[in-house]
């Protein structure tokens, strides 16, 4: 089977939330070949450069949203017309939620693959001026009616960034076309070539989202500085539009988590199409560890994770200082990656100097880590301790997130065989399902009375980490993770016969390179012939070979 996979800003490169999960995907069906299409997000990215890849990708093209893509086309009179057209379309649903968007977005597509010059066009005064009427129509929504020239112009940058698949020319005999399967590593743009892929080749599309791409571009536009509230609603109701058709055309979608599921439920999804998938995560790494799993300082809670501020360490550090009233010898070791952006940096030095705050006589960083109730310890480092160490180092683990998709630190502590305590927010109580303790967010009375309740009950930290160990082996593994996706490309394909045509190395057709497909309309089983009736008793029905055709009319009942 040959596979078109998709990604945005992660798999080839050396950065990337999907990367590791594609990477493992890629080389545990090595049975498959792969075709990789990548998008990328930043000239820092591309820079850091690529992985090594496996034999099985036989093909890699990238395409970047962040590099001007003018292909130094223009319209002509008769091409300006169908761009104002499906543009108008376009916009008038993302004003408005109209029913036009599918219109627009699929006319443009054709637009620019037969006459290119769509980024000059997104980028006209044309352009701007629908935009500006769409935005002042009746109808609209008021967040937008106040959009000025700089917001519609603003906007118009950012949706041909969005847009930009629709310029590329990887749909035909040679690119898409080519593959039995496309397998989008998220929504979003990654999930525009399937799209064109089925629209222009019939090529089914999956979607798989371990982190609902939506999602993420509400939560990064609330926190970006420099957009105005119009602009936000713009950029929000597109890809809101673009996420409803991704789903409605998807053969199948995989939501990492019924956290996932429930939001791509809100957005459309239906539920027929919907089978959960947990990300696949090496166990082997943590062996050692889980062999172990009553080894560690039983006094000290270890947290582990990306110091920002949607983990809540300021709670943690409050929550802490009422630990250490009751558990004097109590020790709280932080665990991070290392500071990279002045947000990040910022947001380091500020819990640093909260816990010095907090405990003046002890954290005054002039101590071993043994001597101090709290340390800042980076990951990975030269001379610093490794991921496995981290957890190793304490007898409880601390998830205190305020926002969370999937809490991939708490499945590491559970393949540690350690015990959890977890702040409820998104997947965590389906992760941890009953083998640890969790309490509502940002109550650091609550957080502080639950890892007292484990530091003062050994038998029910050990009890808690057996359990944890074991849902994490059944559940979460790479294992898991390959037999599910090989059963849906399987399932997938098994619907949507190929049809390209096979040739030798002469350019000659070559016969029988693909056996026969067949569709049987109907049931196996429970038919009305009876339970018990075998299938080749009941009444003949039309088979046909590769795609389903329509009965004809004189040979219906």
């Amino acid at each position: 089977m040959r596979i078109g996979l998709l990604t945005e800003g992660s798999y080839p490169y050396a950065t990337g939330e999907s990367r590791l999960w594609c990477d493992r995907l890629v080389r545990g069906l090595g049975q498959h070949e792969f075709d990789l299409y990548a998008l990328s997000r930043s000239a820092q990215q591309e820079e850091q450069g690529c992985i090594r890849l496996p034999p099985q990708v036989r093909r890699v093209r990238t395409a970047a949203l962040w590099a001007p893509a003018d292909d130094g086309r223009t319209h002509g009179r008769r091409e300006r017309r169908r761009f104002a057209g499906h543009f108008k379309d376009l916009v008038a649903a993302v004003c408005a939620d109209g029913d036009g968007f599918v219109d627009g977005l699929y006319g443009l597509a054709e637009l620019a693959r037969e006459h290119g010059g769509l980024y000059a066009a997104l980028r006209s005064e044309t352009a701007v001026r629908i935009l500006e009427t769409a935005c002042r129509a009746p109808g609209t929504r008021r967040t937008v009616h106040g959009a000025t020239v700089v917001d519609l112009l603003l906007f118009a940058d950012r949706l041909e960034r969005a847009l930009r698949p629709l310029l590329l020319d990887w749909y035909d005999e040679d690119g898409l076309g080519a593959v039995d399967l496309c397998h989008a590593a998220s929504g979003g743009p990654a999930a525009l070539p399937g799209l064109l892929a089925k629209r222009f080749c019939g090529v089914p599309l999956l979607v798989t989202e371990y982190g609902v791409r939506l999602r993420a571009h509400y939560l990064e536009a609330a926190g970006a500085a420099g957009l105005s509230t119009p602009v936000r609603a713009l950029l929000a109701a597109f890809h809101r539009q673009l996420a409803g058709e991704v789903y409605r055309q998807a053969a199948v979608i995989t939501p990492g988590n019924t956290h996932a599921r429930r939001w791509q439920e809100k957005c459309g999804a239906d539920r027929e199409k919907l089978r959960t998938v947990y990300p696949g995560m090496a166990a082997d790494r943590f062996a050692a560890v889980g062999d172990s799993a009553g080894a560690g300082d039983p006094h000290t809670l270890v947290w582990v994770g990306r110091i920002e501020p949607s983990k809540d360490v300021i709670g943690l550090l409050h929550a802490f200082a009422e630990i250490r009233k009751e558990e004097p010898a109590a020790r709280l070791r932080l665990f991070g990656a290392p500071a990279q952006s002045p947000e990040a940096i910022a947001c380091l030095a500020h819990c640093k100097a909260l816990a010095a705050q907090l405990f003046p006589d002890e954290a005054d960083g002039a101590h071993a880590v043994g001597d101090n109730p709290v340390s800042f310890e980076e990951i990975g480092g030269p001379g610093a301790p490794e991921l496995v160490d981290a957890y190793a180092a304490g007898g409880v683990v601390v998830l205190s997130s305020v926002v969370e998709g999937f809490p991939v630190s708490l499945v590491e502590a559970m393949f540690c065989g350690r015990a959890t305590v977890s702040t409820d927010v998104g997947a965590v109580v389906e992760v941890i399902g009953g083998t640890g303790l969790v309490v509502p967010p940002r109550n650091p009375r609550a957080l502080a009375d639950a890892c007292v309740a484990l530091l003062r009950d050994p038998a029910r930290r050990e009890r808690l980490g057996a359990a944890a160990r074991a849902r994490a082996l059944e559940l979460f593994t790479v294992e898991q993770n390959l037999t599910a996706f090989r059963d849906i490309y399987l399932e997938l394909i098994s619907h949507s016969p190929v049809q390209r045509e096979a040739f030798d190395t002469d350019g000659e057709p070559r016969p029988f390179a693909h056996p026969a497909e067949s569709h049987v309309p109907g049931r196996w089983t429970g038919t009305a012939a009876g339970p018990h009736t075998p299938s080749w008793a009941e009444e003949p029905r039309l088979v046909t070979t590769g795609a389903p055709r329509e009965t004809p009319e004189e040979a219906r009942p």
